[in-house]
């Protein structure tokens, strides 16, 4: 899929907007993300100096590069990019050469007559192969209204990141800018979707005036609420999400141009590392799943952490004492099969205390039933993957009955031991299912089929509607992972539990789209 264009804007400067971009890329980085940054603030071009640590050669060229490139004729442009040290694949194309020529060169720049020319589709073709070479790819726009603004704004992005401080110069100012951007790439002939826009708090002091702070904070949620609404969960008030999205001032950090997520590995609440990995998170996230990140922000920024990261195992075995032995068994002949498994049994709380999980997918060994811990095992999981490829794999003893299974264990494919299979034949199973593609056929349209036929409490049928609607967009985009990921959460919120009085069937708008996705997954089965 291509990679996600994210611009960093302020109305005002000094809001921290290049400290919050170049510490937000290093992050995403060392995440295992690709990571380009661009430094558009071509009037007082500032991100290289935070970059300055990792860059081995000064750039040769940059940004303003593209425009003489554009004019002699060269397609695709010069690659101008240098290769920052010591976090994955992070690449800076600064503004331009910092020579006695720079200056002139940035002076002498006609916007209106180079788009006559057609600049814009040649931004465009290189925003095309930016977005095919990176999974994101980070803007640093000018501040204030401008010719490059617009473009950093409105022409390039898919997301929009406004920075502001406590007053209001800077929060409407850049309110303003951000509904400009929205309205002005509606009649752009280039496709792209709604504009999200995220508003972003900075250099917010909360230690001293405490009073004053909380009111300058409400008055900057009523001034940006309006930003929320496409892309906050409905149920998740504005009100959680904007104090997440709070950049605390640290005197320490001010002086000079500093990458404190260098320095702070594991950062506390209180630290401002703490607050840039959780915007860095939901950049990740590409903006979704913020039910989970008002519920667990650790959680939330570990899926996003652990999304591209290499496993130590690759199955964890969870057993309840009874099948013991055979879970012994089962892992000895994955070993021989080269699956690295581990053992999980029940009562282990070391699992609880982990942020991550160090193993990519989980096989519950079910005596008869699903206990209590391995339901809660599975929840746990569950909460660990976002965004990742990762399965929950049933095996069931001889006795089991699948058909007794709760929903979000019993919609799974499951392997069974019986007289003819055993250890070694249900190792051969497991392999087979955790090397090869995510399914997309018979699992997931049992699961559907139940939806239809369920009967739930009408608050639960807006969840069900909005995964279902979320799961038909990821089976036209061929996410796999994305529709293996929307499965397993449709599996849960249909899972067996009590009636009650306000139960209802499917709405007749959610049985449309629920047989929407049902038609079109038996067409490519």
């Amino acid at each position: 899929m291509p990679g996600t264009v994210v611009t960093f804007y302020s109305y005002k400067g000094g809001v921290g907007r290049s400290f919050t971009l170049a510490n937000i890329a290093v992050l995403l980085a060392r995440w295992g993300r690709r990571v380009l940054c661009l430094d558009w603030d071509l009037e007082a071009p500032g991100l290289h100096d935070y970059f300055q640590p990792m860059i081995s050669t000064p750039p040769a060229g940059g940004v303003i590069d593209l425009i003489s490139d554009f004019l002699e004729g060269r397609s695709p442009p010069l690659d101008h990019t240098v290769r920052l040290s010591g976090a994955g694949v992070l690449d800076f194309l600064a503004a331009g050469r910092q020579d006695a020529d720079y200056v002139g060169r940035v002076q002498g720049i006609d916007w209106d007559h180079l788009y006559e020319l057609g600049f814009g589709d040649y931004l465009e073709s290189c925003r095309e192969q930016w977005t095919a070479d990176y999974d994101f790819v980070l803007l640093d726009s000018r501040t204030g209204v401008s010719d490059v603004g617009s473009i950093c704004t409105a022409h390039l992005p898919d997301r929009l990141v406004v920075l502001f401080t406590a007053n209001m110069q800077s929060l409407r100012g850049a309110v303003e800018i951000a509904e400009r951007a929205g309205v002005a790439r509606d009649p752009m002939p280039y496709d792209r979707a709604k504009l999200t826009i995220m508003p972003l708090l900075s250099r917010f002091d909360t230690r001293e005036e405490y009073d004053r702070s909380e009111k300058w904070r409400q008055t900057a949620l009523s001034e940006t609420r309006g930003l929320f609404d496409n892309w906050l969960n409905q149920r998740i008030p504005p009100e959680l999400i904007a104090r997440h999205l709070t950049l605390p001032y640290v005197s320490y950090w001010s002086f000079g141009e500093q990458l404190p997520v260098l320095f702070e590995s594991n950062p506390s609440a209180d630290q401002i590392g703490f607050a840039l990995e959780t915007v860095a998170a939901l950049i990740a996230h590409d903006f979704d799943r913020t039910d989970l990140l008002a519920e667990n922000r650790d959680a939330y920024v570990a899926a996003a952490r652990a999304t591209k990261r290499q496993f130590v195992h690759d199955l964890r075995v969870s057993t309840p004492r009874s099948t013991l032995k055979l879970a012994n068994e089962l892992i000895a002949e994955l070993g021989a099969l080269g699956v690295r498994a581990e053992r999980s049994l029940s009562g282990d709380r070391s699992l609880l205390t982990k942020l991550e999980d160090d193993a990519r997918h989980l096989c519950l060994v079910i005596d008869g039933k699903v206990s209590r811990w391995q339901t809660a095992e599975v929840d746990l999981f569950l909460h660990r993957t976002l965004g990742q490829e990762r399965r929950i794999i049933p095996v069931l003893t001889a006795d089991a009955d699948p058909n007794a299974l709760p929903g979000h264990v019993g919609n799974l494919r499951y392997v069974k031991f019986s007289r003819s299979d055993g250890p070694a034949e249900v190792a051969r199973g497991l392999a087979k299912q955790i090397n090869g593609s995510a399914p997309r056929g018979g699992d997931l349209l049992d699961t559907l089929r139940r939806v239809a036929g369920a009967s739930l409490p009408p608050p639960l049928w807006e969840i069900v509607d909005e995964i279902v609607r979320a799961l038909l967009d990821a089976i036209t985009a061929h996410d796999d992972a994305k529709v293996s990921e929307l499965g397993d959460e449709l599996a849960l919120e249909i899972r067996p539990r009590v009636a009650r009085r306000q139960d209802m069937k499917a709405p007749p708008e959610t049985r449309e789209v629920i047989e929407w996705v049902v038609r079109r997954l038996e067409s490519v089965a």
